[in-house]
């Protein structure tokens, strides 16, 4: 198979024997999911939604999982102002199991989850996403909550169908970039408004049965242009991606695929960063401005999360070989040990 193999036939996502039919990646879930044919242990399976909602001075982020023996439903607020800060709370489930009920496909349905502290609901409309979160005694006693509205017009995503090298193991994920955000989040008296003219949510859409013990690198970023929207997602860590990787620029909601980029991290996680690909279509610098950390040891449950926010410049290069040049454009990038 080629590399960086694009699939263009809709079926089904798995085989009978519970293995992927066709790696690769491509623009839209044409691959469908389908919890039922999967054939290792439900303990194993990891479903979750994540969206990130990001603008210039601060951000939130949201997710609900079901990852098995564990779910993880958390919601972080963000200020990258004169004294970056961030909390992140999380709330824990034992053995859910799909017990959740995600979504087998991201373009329809409600992710849901609520409990007497948390109540959090995603919502799909025609060409919408709805982002709706309660969360009491968020920090400090003080509830935070939050009604965020994400534009996503006909385009490009990102999906990747990839296996472990492991016998029923594979990860399907989808990156929708470029979705503009309006709305608003609100805690401490403080209301955080979205303006679409320049922010944006992503979301993160993953299903799959991982391997146990796995060290991922991911960066993501959204930004207006002159008024076009760009955005780009690499990434590596996440299965064998000998058929494609999941590097892509978005640029007016059309993907323009990348092949590796690679990730150089310094040994102060807060020193600048690079990154540099192999076909010279991203090259980029990264000033970090804040550490999203959280460390978890529950001896077989281990998580190390180095989320880090900061500015990107650079340029990226697009297929008909147009240059971006992109100037301190607030994203993230990430490394994270998981063992779960």
């Amino acid at each position: 198979m080629e590399r960086n193999h694009e699939v263009t036939t809709s079926g089904l996502l798995l085989d009978e024997k519970g293995e992927l039919r066709e790696p690769g990646w491509s623009r839209s879930l044409i691959q469908k999911y389908d919890r039922d044919m999967i054939k290792a242990p439900k303990w194993r399976i990891k479903e979750w939604d994540y969206y990130l909602v990001l603008s210039d001075s601060f951000a939130g982020a949201f997710t609900i999982s079901d990852d098995g023996y564990i779910g993880l439903q958390s919601v972080s607020l963000l200020e990258f102002g004169d004294k970056p800060w961030e909390h992140t709370e999380t709330v824990l489930n034992g053995f859910p199991m799909g017990r959740i009920g995600l979504p087998s496909d991201s373009g329809e349905g409600s992710t849901k989850y609520a409990d007497k502290r948390l109540k959090m609901k995603f919502d799909v409309g025609k060409g919408c996403r709805r982002i709706r979160c309660k969360f009491e005694d968020f920090y400090e006693g003080k509830p935070f909550e939050c009604n965020i509205m994400l534009k996503q017009p006909a385009m490009d995503s990102m999906v990747i169908a990839t296996p472990w090298d492991k016998k029923h193991a594979f990860y399907y994920n989808q990156k929708i970039n470029t979705m503009r955000a309006s709305g608003y989040m609100k805690f401490d008296d403080k209301i955080y408004t979205f303006d679409p003219r320049t922010d944006f949510g992503t979301l993160d859409w993953g299903r799959g049965v991982w391997t146990y013990d796995n060290t991922w690198l991911w960066g993501s970023g959204n930004a207006d242009i002159n008024g076009n929207s760009f955005g780009f997602n690499i990434g590596y860590g996440f299965g064998n991606t000998t058929a494609a990787t999941e590097n892509v620029v978005f640029y007016n909601g059309k993907a323009h695929k990348l092949d590796d980029v690679e990730f150089h991290i310094p040994d102060n996680i807060m020193d600048k960063w690079t990154f540099t690909s192999s076909d010279g279509r991203f090259e980029m610098e990264f000033i970090p401005v804040l550490d999203r950390a959280a460390c978890l040891d529950y001896k077989l449950i281990v998580s190390d999360q180095h989320q880090v926010f900061g500015r990107m410049t650079g340029k990226a290069v697009l297929d008909d070989g147009t240059v971006v040049e992109v100037k301190d454009m607030m994203c993230f990038a990430e490394k994270v040990h998981n063992r779960y």
